[in-house]
């Protein structure tokens, strides 16, 4: 079943319907309360990605439940080109995009434009293509199964697991996936219930 789509934006609009949404959908659910809070911490962490984005984002948020399982869609066109995200990321005294540290900030790279020459390591490893047009998804568990294999033979990737184990999305969720087709993003996150 699917939920009404909320218009959300980077501004604020919308992120109240939201968390309404996600309240309503778990008592229709008939989830327990852990497991109704588990779901409104996923959908504020997505809310707090939206707020997060400098420029103007809007997007459209959704629920799909099936059967014990839920999906948490975002799906948005970037508006910030390439250029204004070098002028942004120059003005940092490192010269580089502090905003993508912990898994949602790595996630929020996917909704800034960037030469592909430019996609960080952590994501480009883990990006694949989904179709000859240029298409390309990331998935956590593609990037927790890098990680893994890694965390001990690299400082980075070890930073990066520390990370990743900090994050309440990726206790909570059981994936998260981002597809990019062109300009437009879909950040999705998959909970299955006991």
């Amino acid at each position: 079943m699917k939920s009404d789509v909320i218009v959300v934006s980077s501004k604020g609009q919308g992120m109240d319907a939201a968390l309404a949404q996600a309240d309503r959908t778990a008592e229709q659910m008939g989830l327990s309360p852990r497991e109704a809070l588990h779901m409104r911490l996923l959908v504020e962490e997505m809310m707090g990605l939206v707020r997060s984005i400098i420029g103007q984002l809007e997007g459209k948020f959704w629920i799909e439940t099936e059967g014990k399982a839920y999906r948490l869609y975002l799906r948005t066109v970037t508006l910030m080109d390439a250029e204004q995200r070098a002028q942004l990321i120059s003005s940092s005294s490192s010269g580089k995009n502090e905003a993508h540290r912990g898994l949602m900030g790595k996630i929020r790279a996917f909704f800034e434009p960037m030469p592909i020459e430019d996609t960080p390591a952590y994501l480009a490893e883990t990006i694949a293509p989904s179709s000859a047009s240029g298409d390309v998804s990331w998935s956590m568990e593609a990037y927790r199964e890098r990680l893994l294999r890694r965390k001990d033979a690299s400082s980075d990737a070890q930073e990066e697991w520390d990370e990743l184990e900090k994050s309440v999305v990726s206790h909570i969720a059981d994936n998260v996936t981002v597809s990019i087709r062109g300009y437009d993003v879909e950040l999705v996150i998959l909970k299955r219930l006991g």
